[in-house]
C-alpha cells in the first residue's frame, strides 16, 4: 500500500498528465484552451462580465481581458450591455462560438468515448463520481461553484 504523501504525488502527476492529452485528433476550428473554458463558463451562466469571469475562474483580470480580446476577434463572444443597466458589459456567446463549443464537445466526447471504449458503464461511473467530487471539492475551498445541470 502507498503512503498517503507518495499516493498524492502520484494522483497530482496523472492529473497533470492528464490535462496534456488532446483526447481527439484536432481538426480546423479548435479553441484554445482558454477560450473553451470561458465558452464553457459562459454557457453554464448566462452572460458574464470580464470581472465576473476573472473571479470565477481565479484568474488576474488582465489575463480574463487578453483572452477576451482574442475571443471576440475571433467572433464567439460579443459584448452586449447588461440587462440590470449598469455600465459593465457582459460577454455572450455568439452564434459562431456556439457552433464551435458544440463542435468541440462533440470532439472531446468522441475521443474520450475512444479511450474508455472498452470500460464496463460502472468504471465510467465511478470516474465520473470520483471526478465531480474531487472538482467538487475544490470548488468548496475556493468559494467558486462550477453551474451543473446534471
Amino acid at each position: 500500500m502507498l503512503g498517503r504523501e507518495h499516493l498524492l504525488a502520484c494522483v497530482s502527476r496523472e492529473l497533470t498528465l492528464i490535462s496534456r492529452h488532446q483526447l481527439a485528433k484536432a481538426t480546423g476550428g479548435v479553441l484554445e484552451r482558454s477560450a473553451y473554458l470561458v465558452l464553457n463558463r459562459i454557457d453554464a451562466t448566462g452572460p458574464m462580465t470580464a470581472r465576473e469571469l476573472a473571479d470565477a475562474l481565479r484568474l488576474e483580470i488582465s489575463t480574463v481581458t487578453r483572452q477576451v480580446a482574442a475571443m471576440l476577434r475571433e467572433d464567439v463572444v460579443e459584448r452586449i450591455p447588461d440587462p440590470a443597466g449598469g455600465q459593465a458589459r457582459r460577454l455572450r456567446i455568439t452564434a459562431t462560438g456556439a457552433a464551435r463549443l458544440a463542435a468541440d464537445r462533440e470532439r472531446y466526447r468522441t475521443g474520450l468515448a475512444r479511450v474508455v471504449s472498452d470500460w464496463p458503464d460502472a468504471r465510467c461511473a465511478e470516474l465520473y463520481r470520483l471526478l465531480r467530487a474531487l472538482n467538487e471539492d475544490i470548488e468548496e475551498l475556493q468559494g467558486t461553484p462550477w453551474p451543473r445541470e446534471d
